[in-house]
């Protein structure tokens, strides 16, 4: 499969690994390196970006199927989102350098979820973690996280904050995680 695209349309990435946000103008080059959690990490001359998979016609892929609604999801919006659920959303996010999701990196610390005291809305809170201090991805791969947890039926509202406590390292990668990066 060839993985050089042009680009057929301006479109807003997130520069790898600083975070910042770029503008990739129409007709530029990219190669595509990784299809991870509905999201691409493309390279061209101007560097590496993540491209989110609301802008995959841009580069002449095809957009991310969203789950389609039934009776059962709809009826899951008026009750408490499963934590299954959940750990299922945030496993389908990645850190666009590293082809392993955040779950399975160790980066996620601890997920709650808590209901409004007289309502039926549910909120998560998530606390997670980088590989690295100085990752400027941070803030992007947080809100990644955020859209979508927002995405389980029942979840009205997700906050994910990064912390540093306890730091993070290789021992906290699942065994599955290490067989992806060869670890083991």
């Amino acid at each position: 499969m060839d993985s050089q695209r042009t680009v057929s349309r301006d479109i807003t990435a997130t520069i790898v690994p600083y975070g910042d946000q770029v503008t990739i103008p129409s007709g530029t080059v990219v190669s595509i390196t990784h299809r991870l959690g509905g999201n691409f990490t493309v390279t061209w001359e101007g560097g590496m970006a993540q491209i989110r998979g609301s802008e995959a016609d841009a580069i002449g892929e095809e957009l991310p199927e969203e789950p389609e609604a039934t009776t059962d999801d709809a009826e899951a919006h008026a009750r408490p989102p499963s934590d299954e659920r959940v750990w299922e959303a945030l496993k389908k996010v990645y850190d666009p350098e590293i082809p392993v999701n955040i779950v399975d990196l160790g980066l996620v610390y601890s997920m709650e979820i808590r209901q409004d005291p007289g309502t039926s809305l549910y909120f998560v809170e998530v606390n997670m973690t980088l590989t690295a201090p100085g990752c400027g991805m941070g803030p992007a791969i947080a809100q990644d996280a955020k859209y979508k947890v927002e995405q389980v039926p029942g979840v009205a509202e997700a906050k994910v904050d990064i912390v540093w406590d306890p730091p993070w390292h290789q021992d906290m990668i699942s065994e599955e995680g290490k067989m992806e990066l060869g670890l083991i």
